[in-house]
């Protein structure tokens, strides 16, 4: 099953608040990938890179560029529960 983005928006400290198509909202914080991955160094070197996360077309992930995403159920599987009212995802 996939658990496809709706939206996608940065936070401060590396997190991201995903809203997936069901309507469930949760906080992923992308910093533990910094020392697992080469490529998701550049979210820290690259000033802005971050901020322009984007959900992939269909919604079966996300991306910054094309060396760096992630796909909808690893956001979705790892991905802690957020009580964040969508009014203020969407401002």
């Amino acid at each position: 099953m996939f658990y496809k983005v709706r939206e996608v928006k940065p936070l401060p400290e590396y997190e991201l608040l995903i809203v997936f198509a069901n309507g469930e909202q949760k906080k992923y914080n992308v910093q533990p990938l910094f020392n697992k991955w080469e490529a998701f160094k550049a979210l820290t070197s690259t000033k802005g890179l971050f901020e322009q996360v984007k959900v992939d077309v269909g919604g079966y992930g996300i991306s910054w560029n094309d060396d760096i995403d992630l796909s909808c159920n690893e956001l979705y599987e790892h991905g802690a529960n957020c009580a964040v009212m969508l009014n203020h995802f969407l401002e």
